[in-house]
């Protein structure tokens, strides 16, 4: 049986995003988002995801690149000048497994961003983590703890199959084949805590480019089993995103989550359309 979540990152990071999330909801075939709780247009998020009955919302945790829920003096280790998360996913990797002082500011962002997120009254539908933070063993057994004592029951798993990728026409490269070995780590430690998780996970290695073409042959070769099919759609490239993410086709993705050849195509393979929270409960 093939079981699909379709769902968008960065809900919150910028009115187009909003706008493009509210869209693909309520005209084409989006039902998840992931919400960053300390970027600039959370609160129109959640106040768009409140009219919207059929949207699951989730926490993206966000631990690099990207706006903290915690002031600077509190996170001083983790901040830059501006008092946001840099972009050195490396360095920070290297810094979370080797200092215990690191680790307790982690900890308190971590425990901030899940309180922001409750605060907000939305129902926690799953968590992730922006770049696939989360697949670090530190940074999954803190999302794990304190995501408990907040509800936490179903975590992207960010295990995207080289095999379907190359049968798609995209050939894997050893990174790919390193990073879908590593996401079992992440599984093992998700189902010990008891958690419901993705089989497979797709717009890694398309991220910021999941077109309708793609996702025509994605939906030909999708595996069995649940696969989370995860983009980043905007109504339009305003100057956010053309900082932060210069080549992305955030339009386009927008055109393919509304276009119902993309629906048709799924049904087709006989993939039904589901939620975390739907997973959890059955």
């Amino acid at each position: 049986m093939r079981r699909v979540i379709i769902s968008a990152d960065d809900f919150g990071l910028s009115a187009a995003v909003n706008e493009a999330v509210e869209r693909a909801c309520r005209e084409g075939i989006l039902s998840t988002a992931s919400l960053m709780v300390a970027a600039p247009f959370a609160a129109d998020a959640v106040r768009r995801a409140r009219a919207l009955p059929g949207l699951r919302v989730g926490l993206h945790v966000v631990l690099v690149d990207g706006p903290a829920a915690c002031r600077i003096d509190e996170i001083p280790d983790l901040l830059d000048e501006n008092g946001r998360f840099g972009a050195d996913q490396w360095r920070r990797g290297v810094s979370y497994f080797f200092s215990p002082r690191v680790r307790a500011q982690l900890q308190r962002e971590i425990a901030a961003q899940f309180r922001a997120f409750h605060r907000f009254g939305l129902a926690l539908d799953h968590v992730n983590a922006h770049k696939h933070m989360h697949l670090h063993p530190a940074v999954a057994r803190l999302v794990i703890e304190i995501g408990r004592d907040f509800g936490l029951r179903a975590l992207r798993v960010p295990a995207e199959p080289p095999a379907v990728l190359g049968a798609c026409g995209t050939p894997p490269h050893p990174a790919q084949f390193a990073l879908y070995a590593w996401s079992r780590v992440l599984r093992r430690q998700a189902l010990r805590a008891g958690l419901t998780v993705n089989d497979y996970a797709f717009g890694i290695a398309w991220s910021g480019h999941m077109t309708l073409p793609r996702l025509l042959r994605l939906a030909e070769h999708l595996p069995e089993g649940v696969s989370e099919i995860y983009f980043h759609p905007a109504s339009e490239r305003d100057g956010v995103l053309k900082s932060l993410m210069p080549d992305y086709e955030h339009e386009a993705e927008l055109a393919a989550l509304l276009d119902p050849r993309f629906a048709q195509a799924l049904a087709a393979v006989g993939a039904h359309r589901t939620s975390y929270g739907e997973l959890h409960r059955g």
